[in-house]
């Protein structure tokens, strides 16, 4: 088998131990004699797996149990209007207002979303020197209206994160964590409502998992919002209203299941730390590589950089000849980026610094010979 390491941002590398165990069980889950792909979601064999899925998601992140979990379908794309549409609430029919931190594309996103629903307004935003930094935190001002202050820990396009979290001055905190999930301890109380795709840290696509504390969800039906969009809805049905996706639940449930066994969250944290640590030493001694995102604000998970723009393209294409996949930079930024979630190796990251030591050798010769 050829050698490959998958640097993409999403659907991302998965865990080869996970991926070995669900192949064994692809014909027979546990002796029922099907598949858990074709198996009814009213099932016992699945309600097993997704109530056994969400207490090991509980004990890894420590969520209390005023909180609800939700494996939902539609993305971290669909969390930016189901958020609003839930918590942008208002008072005696009128517009609710929400106020959104803006430091990355997928934050922006949101916020435009949000706009279509009330008064979502930016109270900060690094979008003057496109993205290389989060906000200061220190000094954000939060309006008493507001239903909720909205970040996104980790911006996967831009490569930063929120080291700091701002004070929500008594307003539900709402996190989009979708690119850092399960990448390192979460303090779950801090917020009100966790949303992240699971195609980058613990699964396929097709499944988000939404964490909720129980005031946020409505006891009561919500005007205007439809049956599906509704916190409520899945809540009381145990993430069980439709047919939810799952075979991506299933795997999410092996991940949980094998970051117990790297140590938790805390023991994933020290691996994710030491990977990005190797990783930007080289970029930051490097002479032909640049890194995107001032020092401070890096993230562990989405590295951003360049070869300069004459280059990044070679340089993608050298890299896949050598086995290296998807280590183009977003469409929107350019440049270079290597996603290095919780399943890859820090045996993947070595490799791609000895391969991008050989590119800056072989460059700096052809320019010193020119």
């Amino acid at each position: 088998m050829t050698r490959v390491y998958n640097f993409s941002a999403g659907p991302a590398v998965l865990p080869k131990a996970v991926l070995r165990e669900a192949a064994d069980e692809m014909l027979d889950y546990q002796g029922c004699g099907m598949s858990v792909m074709e198996m009814s979601h009213r099932s016992s064999a699945f309600k097993s797996i997704i109530q056994e899925a969400e207490q090991d998601l509980r004990d890894l992140a420590g969520i209390p149990d005023n909180y609800r979990v939700l494996f939902l379908q539609g993305g971290g794309s669909t969390q930016f209007a189901m958020v609003p549409m839930n918590l942008m609430r208002g008072a005696a029919g009128n517009p609710g207002h929400a106020d959104y931190i803006v430091s990355g594309t997928w934050s922006k996103k949101a916020l435009a979303e949000a706009q279509r629903f009330g008064d979502a307004r930016c109270i900060a935003t690094s979008a003057d020197t496109n993205f290389d930094r989060v906000p200061d935190m220190a000094n954000i001002q939060v309006n008493a209206d507001a239903d909720y202050l909205y970040i996104c820990m980790n911006e996967t396009v831009n490569g930063n994160v929120l080291r700091e979290l701002p004070d929500a001055q008594g307003k539900p905190l709402v996190a989009d964590m979708s690119s850092c999930f399960l990448s390192e301890p979460i303090d779950v109380e801090r917020y009100g409502l966790i949303f992240a795709g699971a195609q980058k840290n613990v699964g396929p696509a097709g499944v988000t998992i939404v964490i909720v504390r129980d005031d946020l969800i409505s006891d009561t039906d919500l005007p205007g919002v439809p049956t599906m969009m509704q916190y409520r809805t899945h809540a009381d049905a145990g993430s069980l209203y439709n047919t939810p996706p799952c075979y991506a639940i299933y795997i999410c449930g092996k991940v949980f299941k094998w970051l117990k066994a790297q140590g938790g969250l805390a023991g994933m944290q020290k691996v994710n730390q030491a990977k990005a640590q190797v990783l930007y030493e080289y970029i930051d001694k490097s002479e032909l590589f640049r890194g995107f995102v001032r020092p401070q604000d890096r993230s562990l998970m989405n590295v951003t950089f360049t070869a300069g723009e004459a280059l990044d393209g070679e340089f993608v294409a050298a890299a896949k000849a050598a086995g290296f996949e998807n280590l183009k930079g977003h469409r929107s930024v350019g440049g270079l980026r290597a996603s290095i979630y919780n399943a890859m190796p820090i045996g993947g990251v070595q490799a791609l610094v000895e391969f991008m030591r050989e590119f800056e050798a072989q460059h700096s010769c052809s320019s010193q010979s020119m």
